[in-house]
């Protein structure tokens, strides 16, 4: 076994997973469960909710979301993708909604939750809490270029520099040992950057993810920097 592969009887590293991206060498990728928190007040009203504010906290329906989405991770290395290690740590972004999705995740798996800012969705800077009617209403251009991925949001970040922290959380989680599933809970900006670097598509390109709430997307990164996306936007609230 590679050095920095984790043991798992339940995992046999010999059989490639079906679908999966060949590699002859036969190192073994770390697996990474992209969690995206259930949903809160503002994500009802249709709001950007960024990481400029620590808040909200989830809604009622976002509570049963998060304990859809902590069955769905525990079940990963089991019934949801057998082929991958189960989930064996626990990573969030330090916004109350994340740290509550996260608490649920953690309480299922049996896990501690550590925290990560690296992971923390884009800062929307002066259009925190707003709709997209309202900033598009006041900043029309701004907003179409931000979509681009370069132009940041006025007082904020543009998806490129979501990236660009998003990738530096993950190389060092690959760093941390392969052979090992970690879930990640974050947002839906996070999430795009994250699976946009894995495929190397342009920011430009991020936007068209869907990533709804409650759902997983999982990626497998290698430590030599090739990365598969495996599932994207899974839905857990169903």
């Amino acid at each position: 076994m590679p050095e920095g592969a984790a043991e798992d009887p339940g995992l046999d590293t010999h059989v490639l997973p079906s679908g999966a991206m060949t590699r002859l060498d036969g190192l073994q990728p770390l697996t990474v469960v992209l969690v995206r928190h259930g949903v809160t007040p503002v994500t009802e009203a249709g709001g950007y909710s960024g990481s400029d504010v620590p808040g909200p906290s989830l809604s009622t329906r976002g509570r049963t979301q998060a304990a859809q989405a902590a069955d769905a991770a525990f079940r990963v290395g089991r019934s949801l993708w057998p082929d991958v290690p189960r989930v064996s740590t626990l990573v969030a972004s330090p916004t109350v909604r994340t740290q509550e999705t996260a608490t649920a995740v953690g309480r299922r798996l049996g896990l501690h939750v550590a925290t990560d800012e690296r992971f923390a969705e884009c800062r929307f800077g002066e259009w925190e809490g707003l709709t997209r009617p309202e900033i598009e209403a006041r900043w029309p251009d701004v907003f179409r270029a931000w979509h681009l991925g370069e132009v940041p949001a006025p007082g904020g970040e543009s998806y490129a520099q979501v990236g660009m922290r998003v990738d530096a959380g993950l190389r060092d989680l690959v760093a941390g040992g392969v052979g090992r599933t970690v879930a990640v809970v974050g947002h839906a900006v996070q999430i795009r950057a994250a699976v946009g670097r894995a495929l190397g598509a342009p920011p430009s390109h991020w936007a068209r993810l869907r990533v709804p709430p409650a759902s997983l997307t999982v990626l497998r990164l290698w430590q030599d920097g090739v990365a598969e996306v495996t599932v994207a936007g899974f839905p857990t609230d169903v």
